[in-house]
């Protein structure tokens, strides 16, 4: 079975177009460190290649394509001609995702940053209106009694990683097979950030993956399959597919 591979960034030089595909560079930097005795490598260059329906679903253009963050899933290929794949590896591409740009995040920070102002606010105005709150002091020693509680539990949580509601069973990422029928679909990349920001932020992704019991075949979840090789999970929550 050939090796999948995942990449992302902007391409490194302009957009070469032929006649059922289009082709493009990209690079990554290597790893930091490698086994005593070896080189370590700096950066590796692929050269990418996209079917043009695929590309044209997009919205990339010749100039967004030199800016705009992708993301690529493909497999390797030693089958295209040296003249159109100058990158050190040659990549087939079948899923191909935008991702949005630092703007769009900073935006969406601003309207959060809003929000809370918001709430601040609204909350000062209530205690404003309702000043006889302020004799309920004695109930603060239960309140500190429960929080001492909680701390002491703490340590017991953490003893079991946490995962989403509803899992059912945790497995291998590398295990999970993923159908040809996902790898031909693109999940909305504004959805798709969401939830590498929700798994950063939680760390864990927010549903189970649904997959086949026995085969590991993906049935339901390809955007968290995709966020969990983004993020390089080793292993990930999943539900049955006949426990639906």
């Amino acid at each position: 079975m050939p090796h999948k591979m995942t990449i992302t960034g902007s391409a490194t030089g302009p957009l070469r177009e032929y006649d059922r595909y289009v082709a493009f560079d990209m690079r990554e930097k290597g790893s930091p460190s490698a086994p005593k005795g070896l080189k370590k490598s700096t950066f590796i260059s692929y050269t990418v290649f996209v079917a043009k329906k695929a590309f044209n679903k997009t919205g990339l253009t010749k100039k967004s394509i030199m800016h705009e963050k992708i993301l690529i899933q493909g497999e390797p290929t030693l089958d295209i001609p040296i003249d159109e794949c100058p990158g050190e590896i040659g990549i087939i591409c079948f899923q191909i995702t935008v991702l949005p740009n630092k703007n769009d995040k900073e935006a969406n920070e601003s309207k959060d940053k809003k929000e809370a102002q918001q709430e601040v606010s609204a909350t000062k105005q209530e205690e404003k209106q309702e000043p006889v709150a302020k004799e309920a002091k004695p109930v603060q020693p239960e309140v500190n009694k429960t929080s001492v509680q909680e701390k002491k539990a703490a340590p017991q949580k953490k003893q079991q990683p946490v995962q989403p509601k509803g899992t059912k069973d945790v497995v291998s990422f590398e295990d999970i097979i993923v159908p040809e029928a996902f790898l031909k679909t693109r999940p909305n990349p504004v959805k798709t950030e969401e939830v590498i920001e929700f798994v950063k932020r939680t760390g864990h992704l927010d549903k189970p993956l649904t997959i086949e019991k026995g085969t590991k075949v993906l049935k339901d979840g390809y955007r968290r399959y995709i966020v969990a090789k983004t993020l390089k999970m080793d292993n990930v929550p999943v539900v049955y597919d006949y426990q639906k």
